[in-house]
């Protein structure tokens, strides 16, 4: 095994590139890695396409203003557009990012929407250096979580020993299945394929192209669910799969491309979180464009090239139409407290909104046959998280072989997941890193921080769970939903039935489809659809006047890296486009 390297808080970019060359070493393809790095960098600063001030009164309506709207707007204020960010949510920001604060202090919180970063995600990580945000290590796995399945709870253990002891017998699976160990059974099917791909066709995967080869296609032909049959696994082995891993068990049927995507850029090994929450990353944007001398753009930029930012928070985009010669784009839009309807030209607009919400603005007339086409059927899953507030952190008490310091333990029942909080994480000792599964970090048993306390307040996140079984519990009403995710809480950790309710203070959960703003977690491909639809997303409309950006017209779909990338991408857009008439 090669050398462990440490996981700090705060990473440089050197100790970022060590902790995936060595999960790519894990994985037996270091060939990855420049790739990997290459195409989920930030693309050429805006300023190498056109000089700073240089966009003066020209003005950028930008519909959305989670990061890939601010990101964009971040972008283009830096060649002096004038923008106006079009943002329709009125309590909060940051779009799919929502950080739920329990105590007026900001002490007690979860996240409801994003919540993790990968090491490999590098225009990410080029924005949380940009504003010097703090970092944590996201324990992703810990020996010591459950995997609960068929009425079976067990310790996942450092090898996944147990789940092929007692949960393996459960399942008609056949000799051979049955003494393969449990991360092998779940990687051999995805490392399989893809290793079977040369590293110059790899990288496709994280490119956006009009043409793909043919086992790019082959994969995005297929589900997941056929896929793991045509690759050999027997009806009971993938129905064990599902049942340990519920998030395979969610997308059987979504394409099997979607699993590449996310194995490739390995995005799951060694992951980090903001400290303070998720929402940092938003809040330090807004600051940044409200500021009439941000510090982001010093010493290169000076504040009278900046363009200016006008923020409307509670105003809802519900019309894009171009008819006059000069190509402007005529922005409708309401005022969402008082239902004030009105409009504004634009020299451009860049729409950073999901296809699921664009699907109800009036567009006069029509994009392209294809861009419809896209907007209307592109797919969208659901997500659903509940966050329950303990007085007493019942996971993390006793010694080492009980206490849970970060991880996930896994469930067959409706939650699907339960993730444990990392804020008492210390360091993983490197003696216990071993190779997991396909969605998880090398696996490890966290020692917790010098202070740590199981008698501190602390915020589980008691449910997270995707498509049928996000539908399923997000349907019912609060109490009665808070109800059925303590008990199988309970079942999943041996607890007596009750003995949670004294300690639960506080709840919050959400179901994505729910929000309007969203109608969907985050955009995750049908079979078939990378190859419709990927090249589509992305391109302009009103002759070259509307651009678009977004996780779901990405190459990280369903991350943070997915937005800010293409927000960084529409803007440079933008300004190409602007260059000609320059």
């Amino acid at each position: 095994m090669p050398i462990v390297p440490n996981q700090p808080c705060n990473p440089t970019t050197a100790e970022r590139n060590d902790l995936m060359k060595f999960a790519l070493a894990l994985e037996e393809r270091p060939e990855d890695f420049d790739n990997i790095v290459e195409l989920l960098s930030p693309p050429p600063d805006i300023t190498t396409i056109l000089p700073p001030g240089a966009c003066k009164n020209i003005r950028v309506a930008v519909i959305g203003g989670g990061l890939a709207g601010l990101s964009t707007a971040f972008e283009l204020r830096k060649l002096g557009f004038d923008i106006t960010i079009f943002e329709a949510e009125e309590r909060r920001i940051g779009g799919r990012i929502y950080t739920y604060y329990f105590d007026q202090q900001k002490n007690l919180y979860g996240e409801l929407g994003a919540m993790r970063v990968s090491v490999s995600h590098e225009t990410t990580w080029h924005y949380i250096d940009t504003f010097n945000l703090n970092t944590r290590p996201f324990a992703q796995t810990n020996e010591n979580t459950y995997r609960y399945v068929r009425g079976i709870s067990v310790k996942t253990g450092p090898a996944g020993d147990n789940i092929q002891k007692y949960i393996y017998p459960e399942f008609d699976l056949t000799p051979e299945e049955r003494n393969t160990p449990w991360p092998e059974l779940e990687n051999k099917v995805y490392n399989q394929y893809l290793k079977a791909i040369p590293p110059d066709i790899r990288r496709q995967i994280l490119e956006v192209k009009a043409e793909y080869s043919p086992q790019i296609k082959d994969a995005d032909k297929h589900s997941v669910q056929q896929m793991m049959s045509k690759l050999g696994l027997s009806e009971a082995a993938i129905e064990m799969i599902s049942s340990v891993d519920p998030f395979i068990g969610a997308i059987l049927f979504q394409s099997y491309f979607e699993i590449l995507q996310e194995v490739y850029p390995i995005s799951f090994s060694f992951l980090y979180e903001l400290v303070g929450g998720t929402v940092k990353l938003p809040e330090a944007f807004l600051r940044s464009l409200l500021s009439s001398r941000p510090q982001e753009y010093l010493p290169c930029i000076s504040p009278n090239e900046l363009g200016k930012v006008r923020w409307k928070q509670g105003y809802q985009v519900t019309g894009l139409s171009q008819y006059s010669r000069d190509d402007t784009v005529a922005v409708e839009y309401k005022r969402l407290k008082d239902d004030k309807s009105s409009h504004e030209f634009f020299d451009y607009v860049v729409c950073t909104i999901p296809f699921s919400n664009l699907r109800l603005i009036n567009l006069s007339p029509q994009f392209t046959t294809e861009k419809m086409q896209a907007i209307k059927s592109m797919t969208y899953v659901a997500a659903q998280k509940t966050l329950l507030l303990f007085n007493f952190r019942f996971w993390e008490a006793g010694g080492p072989e009980q206490r849970i310091i970060g991880g996930s333990s896994t469930s067959d029942q409706v939650i699907n997941t339960i993730w444990y909080p990392s804020d008492q994480a210390g360091v993983c000792p490197q003696e216990s890193h071993q190779k997991s599964g396909i969605f998880e970090s090398p696996a490890c048993k966290w020692d917790p921080l010098p202070n740590a306390s199981p008698n501190k307040p602390g915020v589980l996140l008691a449910s997270y769970n995707w498509v049928q079984d996000a539908v399923r519990l997000g349907s019912f009403i609060e109490p009665d939903a808070i109800e059925i995710v303590k008990r199988q809480v309970e079942e999943v950790h041996g607890l007596p039935k009750g003995s949670l309710d004294y300690l639960v203070v506080d709840a919050k959960r959400i179901l994505w489809d729910r929000n309007p703003w969203a109608l969907g977690a985050f955009a995750f491909y049908d079979p078939m659809q990378k190859i419709l639809y990927s090249k589509t997303a992305t391109e302009p409309e009103y002759n070259n006047r509307v651009f678009f950006a977004g996780e779901h017209v990405s190459v990280s779909r369903a991350w943070m890296q997915g937005s800010l990338q293409t927000g960084m991408q529409a803007a440079n857009s933008v300004a190409r486009s602007c260059s000609r008439y320059i």
